[in-house]
Protein backbone atom coordinates (compact mmCIF):
# COMPACT_ATOMS: atom_id res chain seq x y z
CA UNK A 1 0.00 0.00 0.00
CA UNK A 2 1.15 3.53 -0.71
CA UNK A 3 2.42 5.91 1.91
CA UNK A 4 1.38 9.26 2.10
CA UNK A 5 3.54 11.65 4.23
CA UNK A 6 2.30 15.23 5.34
CA UNK A 7 5.27 17.55 6.13
CA UNK A 8 3.40 20.99 7.55
CA UNK A 9 5.29 24.21 8.13
CA UNK A 10 7.78 24.82 9.67
CA UNK A 11 8.63 21.42 10.37
CA UNK A 12 12.46 19.78 8.42
CA UNK A 13 11.89 19.28 4.69
CA UNK A 14 13.83 15.43 5.08
CA UNK A 15 12.50 13.46 2.58
CA UNK A 16 14.60 11.12 -0.23
CA UNK A 17 13.31 9.21 -2.69
CA UNK A 18 11.38 6.82 -3.48
CA UNK A 19 8.76 9.79 -2.45
CA UNK A 20 6.96 12.03 -5.29
CA UNK A 21 7.32 15.21 -3.39
CA UNK A 22 4.00 17.48 -3.97
CA UNK A 23 3.55 21.21 -2.55
CA UNK A 24 0.23 22.29 -1.91
CA UNK A 25 0.57 25.89 -2.83
CA UNK A 26 -2.21 28.14 -2.91
CA UNK A 27 -3.98 30.36 -0.59
CA UNK A 28 -4.34 29.93 3.63
CA UNK A 29 -5.44 33.37 4.71
CA UNK A 30 -8.77 33.86 4.04
CA UNK A 31 -9.20 30.52 2.23
CA UNK A 32 -11.13 27.21 3.35
CA UNK A 33 -9.00 24.73 4.44
CA UNK A 34 -8.51 23.24 0.72
CA UNK A 35 -5.37 21.48 1.75
CA UNK A 36 -7.03 19.46 4.60
CA UNK A 37 -9.40 18.06 1.40
CA UNK A 38 -6.66 17.37 -0.83
CA UNK A 39 -4.58 15.49 1.91
CA UNK A 40 -7.61 13.60 2.74
CA UNK A 41 -7.97 12.57 -1.33
CA UNK A 42 -4.74 11.95 -2.06
CA UNK A 43 -4.63 9.78 0.90
CA UNK A 44 -7.63 7.62 -0.33
CA UNK A 45 -6.49 7.64 -3.91
CA UNK A 46 -2.30 7.17 -3.69
CA UNK A 47 -1.25 4.74 -6.17
CA UNK A 48 2.71 5.46 -5.45
CA UNK A 49 4.53 6.97 -2.21
CA UNK A 50 3.67 10.43 -1.73
CA UNK A 51 5.29 13.04 0.48
CA UNK A 52 3.00 16.54 0.78
CA UNK A 53 4.69 19.73 1.80
CA UNK A 54 1.98 21.73 3.52
CA UNK A 55 2.05 25.65 4.59
CA UNK A 56 -1.02 25.94 6.57
CA UNK A 57 -0.19 25.50 10.30
CA UNK A 58 -3.00 24.57 12.30
CA UNK A 59 -2.07 27.37 14.50
CA UNK A 60 0.50 30.39 13.33
CA UNK A 61 1.60 32.20 15.66
CA UNK A 62 0.30 35.65 14.64
CA UNK A 63 1.83 37.41 17.32
CA UNK A 64 5.50 35.83 17.09
CA UNK A 65 7.82 38.55 14.90
CA UNK A 66 9.83 35.12 13.64
CA UNK A 67 6.79 33.32 12.29
CA UNK A 68 6.51 35.43 8.98
CA UNK A 69 10.02 34.93 7.85
CA UNK A 70 10.59 31.32 9.38
CA UNK A 71 7.24 30.53 6.95
CA UNK A 72 8.35 32.13 3.92
CA UNK A 73 11.66 30.60 4.03
CA UNK A 74 10.13 27.09 4.67
CA UNK A 75 7.85 27.63 1.69
CA UNK A 76 10.59 28.86 -0.21
CA UNK A 77 12.97 25.67 0.00
CA UNK A 78 9.80 23.31 0.03
CA UNK A 79 8.40 24.90 -3.50
CA UNK A 80 12.47 24.46 -4.68
CA UNK A 81 12.59 20.57 -3.29
CA UNK A 82 9.18 19.43 -4.72
CA UNK A 83 8.61 17.24 -7.72
CA UNK A 84 5.20 18.58 -8.54
CA UNK A 85 3.87 21.76 -7.45
CA UNK A 86 0.00 22.08 -7.13
CA UNK A 87 -1.76 25.70 -6.89
CA UNK A 88 -4.99 26.15 -5.78
CA UNK A 89 -7.02 29.42 -6.20
CA UNK A 90 -9.95 29.47 -4.34
CA UNK A 91 -12.59 32.22 -5.07
CA UNK A 92 -12.56 33.56 -1.33
CA UNK A 93 -9.22 35.57 -1.74
CA UNK A 94 -7.24 37.20 -4.19
CA UNK A 95 -3.96 35.39 -2.90
CA UNK A 96 -0.87 37.71 -4.25
CA UNK A 97 1.84 35.36 -2.61
CA UNK A 98 0.51 32.34 -4.66
CA UNK A 99 -0.03 34.42 -7.52
CA UNK A 100 3.72 35.57 -7.35
CA UNK A 101 5.02 32.35 -7.05
CA UNK A 102 2.51 30.58 -9.67
CA UNK A 103 4.67 32.80 -11.92
CA UNK A 104 8.31 32.18 -10.53
CA UNK A 105 7.50 28.67 -10.54
CA UNK A 106 5.68 28.80 -14.00
CA UNK A 107 8.36 30.27 -15.51
CA UNK A 108 11.05 27.23 -13.10
CA UNK A 109 8.46 24.67 -14.76
CA UNK A 110 9.01 25.73 -18.54
CA UNK A 111 12.97 25.66 -18.39
CA UNK A 112 12.90 22.13 -17.23
CA UNK A 113 13.51 22.52 -13.40
CA UNK A 114 10.81 20.30 -11.77
CA UNK A 115 8.42 17.67 -13.45
CA UNK A 116 4.83 18.80 -12.78
CA UNK A 117 2.98 22.24 -12.45
CA UNK A 118 -0.80 21.43 -11.88
CA UNK A 119 -2.56 24.85 -11.41
CA UNK A 120 -6.49 24.79 -10.61
CA UNK A 121 -8.98 28.18 -10.79
CA UNK A 122 -11.64 27.76 -8.24
CA UNK A 123 -14.99 28.86 -10.68
CA UNK A 124 -15.25 32.99 -9.26
CA UNK A 125 -11.93 33.37 -8.13
CA UNK A 126 -11.68 36.91 -9.00
CA UNK A 127 -8.02 36.93 -10.83
CA UNK A 128 -9.00 34.53 -13.04
CA UNK A 129 -8.23 35.43 -16.28
CA UNK A 130 -4.91 36.30 -15.30
CA UNK A 131 -4.04 33.02 -14.04
CA UNK A 132 -5.30 31.41 -17.67
CA UNK A 133 -3.57 33.79 -19.30
CA UNK A 134 -0.41 34.07 -17.45
CA UNK A 135 0.24 29.80 -17.36
CA UNK A 136 -0.59 29.67 -21.02
CA UNK A 137 1.83 32.18 -22.14
CA UNK A 138 4.95 31.34 -19.04
CA UNK A 139 3.97 27.05 -19.83
CA UNK A 140 1.04 26.87 -22.76
CA UNK A 141 -1.06 25.21 -20.24
CA UNK A 142 -4.48 25.92 -18.81
CA UNK A 143 -5.81 25.77 -15.21
CA UNK A 144 -8.10 23.11 -13.86
CA UNK A 145 -11.89 24.23 -12.75
CA UNK A 146 -12.52 21.64 -10.02
CA UNK A 147 -10.18 20.47 -7.67
CA UNK A 148 -11.08 16.62 -7.29
CA UNK A 149 -9.70 16.78 -11.30
CA UNK A 150 -6.90 18.31 -10.45
CA UNK A 151 -6.14 16.11 -7.02
CA UNK A 152 -6.15 12.98 -9.77
CA UNK A 153 -3.12 14.04 -11.48
CA UNK A 154 -0.95 13.23 -8.46
CA UNK A 155 -1.95 10.27 -7.50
Amino acid sequence: MPKVQVITAPNPILVTDPYHKVFLAGGITGCPDWQAKAIQLIRQNATRDIVLYNPRRPNFPIDDPSAAPQQIEWEFKALNHADTILFWFCKEAIQPIALYELGRHAYRFSKGHFSNLLVGVEPGYPREQDVRIQLDLACGAQPFDDLKTLLSWVY
